[in-house]
């Protein structure tokens, strides 16, 4: 009796760390890039590459207030990971979330994760090729209010280019504009594939597709 108790625990214990954390969050829908005509504004970086169109008031956004993390997982369990370097700007016209707009600028030699071999192995051409493109930047099309989903509910679409692939992405998330910052969150997964990630791991720990994105930009107005 107590083996029969021992082998359910371990098979409960091993089907938990199989799980796959992109099966219970919404799924980003892909298309083919919307076009833009971005323009270069100074964000505080002298290196930047980031690109807006601006029509109201750009407030930067950095790693002292905002987050940007993601969650990979393969057969045997996942890894926890994210950005320590990136910058954006949302370009907030008339106080509303539907007018305005966000760009987000990731430098990918800055990732990281919850082990150093992974951190380095994402670096190389099997995952990122950071050297070769060691920018991904994400910026919105569309951002369209979500009544289903509360008051602070909408829906962005947007431009993510990742590893020399540019693709149009949208993905529900919360936005909350108050007198101090403006601030949106959002969890959602993506597939690695549409972006030119197609290494496959181990025959025996394969690599799942999906790949959960977290984003907590919080972007204080200046007084």
């Amino acid at each position: 009796m107590k083996t029969l108790i021992l082998i359910i625990f371990a098979a409960g214990v091993l089907m938990a760390g199989c799980a796959d954390p992109a099966a219970n969050k919404p799924k980003a829908e892909t298309a083919e890039p919307v076009s833009t005509e971005p323009i270069k504004i100074e964000v505080g970086q002298t290196d930047s590459t980031l690109e807006v169109k601006t029509r109201g008031t750009a407030i930067p956004i950095d790693p002292a207030n905002s987050k940007v993390e993601f969650i990979g997982s393969k057969v045997t369990g996942k890894h926890e990971g994210g950005f320590k370097s990136f910058e954006g700007v949302i370009d907030l016209v008339n106080d509303k979330a539907v007018d305005s707009s966000v760009v987000v600028e990731l430098k990918m030699s800055s990732v990281f994760t919850d082990a150093d071999a992974l951190t380095k192995h994402l670096q190389t051409g099997d995952f990122f090729e950071a050297e070769k493109f060691p920018i991904s930047k994400f910026a919105s099309t569309k951002i369209v209010a979500d009544t289903a989903a509360g008051v602070d509910g909408y829906t962005i679409t947007g431009n993510l280019e990742m590893r020399g692939v540019m693709k149009s992405i949208t993905f529900p998330a919360t936005i909350a504009i108050s007198a101090e910052s403006v601030t949106v969150k959002a969890e959602f997964s993506i597939n690695r594939k549409d972006f030119g990630i197609v290494y496959a791991g181990k025959a025996d720990d394969l690599i799942r597709d999906d790949v959960v994105l977290k984003l907590d930009l919080s972007a204080p107005k200046k007084k």
